[in-house]
């Protein structure tokens, strides 16, 4: 097959992806594609690469780079938020390779340094609570960024991110409310540091990426130095891909457990609704469905601004990788989702 088929085959580049045509994998190459065209006509539109995995297979791989802004698989990109799903996958590392973790231990016994911070109703907030983001501290990121209240903004601004995340109060019972927090993330990077006594960029390559046989890793630090657990990483989206397979492998890769089936099941099942959202949350997991063809298909995510996503399809085998620029535009929430609703799930035959 000729036309968009031609700018969608990936090719063997020695990182451990075996390679497959989109036909063999069970997708349709001509629906699966024409979301090229699609994009091409679509004014505004700044998608930087779109990968596609099934039954271990590397089927699709797109780039939409251009002369100012080069993309490919080499390029690593800014992963933005789906760096969170990294951290949640690591407290379950940490707990497979037996580190003194549970999602049922107190948060501030960890911190004995910031026990000025502590209340009788934030010593009732569990790992668990942070984990699914539910701790009841009062934090928000739906204001505008120049916003001082903006919890995001006030975590890259603060000398101590821990303290900023630690120190507001507690305004609904641990474990009653979701409320989306970078602060939360930032905890169980802190927590993690703690139980292993290495940092967590150390610990994910160690326990993680070096694993799945990625090497070229950026990592945006806090100004206190430490990497930021809820939106520092950059991986080549191939990598990431390899995350997003591990899932729905259950923890396992190359026939290499790393994480437990257990804590995979439980990571990306509900945990806790939002009161305001049509999506589930589990542990760092953004849990949503999409109806394909009258059958409903559950599928996980790891969202990140600008249009970054991780789709984990496990009832089809499916990985999606998405990256994108749309950092200052509302694109960032339709579009990834029209991408595989209209173009990649219905592709499966």
């Amino acid at each position: 097959m000729g036309g968009s088929a031609d700018f969608c085959h990936p090719h063997d580049l020695g990182d451990s992806w075996p390679i497959s045509t989109i036909d063999a994998v069970g997708l349709d190459p001509e629906r699966l594609c024409a979301v090229i065209g699609w994009l091409d006509a679509l004014p505004g539109e700044n998608v930087h690469s779109i990968l596609v995995v099934r039954n271990g297979l590397l089927a699709f791989e797109h780039y939409r780079g251009n002369r100012d802004l080069p993309q490919g698989p080499d390029i690593k990109h800014d992963l933005r938020s789906v760096t969170k799903v990294v951290t949640g996958l690591l407290i379950g590392a940490a707990l497979a390779q037996g580190y003194a973790l549970s999602l049922d231990a107190a948060i501030f016994p960890y911190f004995p340094e910031y026990a000025d911070l502590r209340t009788p109703e934030k010593d009732r907030i569990l790992l668990g609570h942070v984990l699914t983001m539910s701790s009841g501290l009062a934090w928000d990121e739906n204001v505008p960024i120049s916003n001082p209240a903006h919890g995001e903004m006030r975590l890259w601004q603060s000398l101590d991110r821990v303290r900023t995340a630690l120190e507001p109060a507690c305004v609904t019972p641990p474990g009653a409310e979701w409320n989306y927090s970078g602060g939360s993330t930032e905890i169980l990077g802190a927590i993690l540091q703690k139980a292993t006594g290495k940092p967590l960029d150390e610990l994910a390559r160690e326990m993680l990426l070096e694993p799945l046989g990625i090497s070229d890793v950026d990592w945006v630090r806090h100004r206190d130095g430490s990497p930021s657990a809820s939106g520092g990483l950059y991986l080549r989206s191939r990598d990431l891909a390899k995350i997003g397979h591990l899932v729905v492998k259950r923890g396992t890769w190359c026939e290499r457990a790393l994480i437990a089936a257990d804590w995979i099941r439980d990571s990306i099942s509900p945990q806790i609704g939002a009161s305001d959202r049509l999506f589930f949350y589990g542990y760092h997991w953004w849990l949503g469905r999409s109806l394909v063809r009258r059958k409903e298909v559950i599928w996980a995510a790891g969202i990140g601004l600008g249009g970054q996503r991780l789709f984990v399809v496990p009832q089809y085998d499916l990985v999606v990788v998405i990256t994108a620029g749309h950092y200052e535009d509302g694109m960032q929430a339709w579009l990834p989702l029209v991408i595989l609703n209209r173009f990649i799930l219905p592709a499966v035959t």
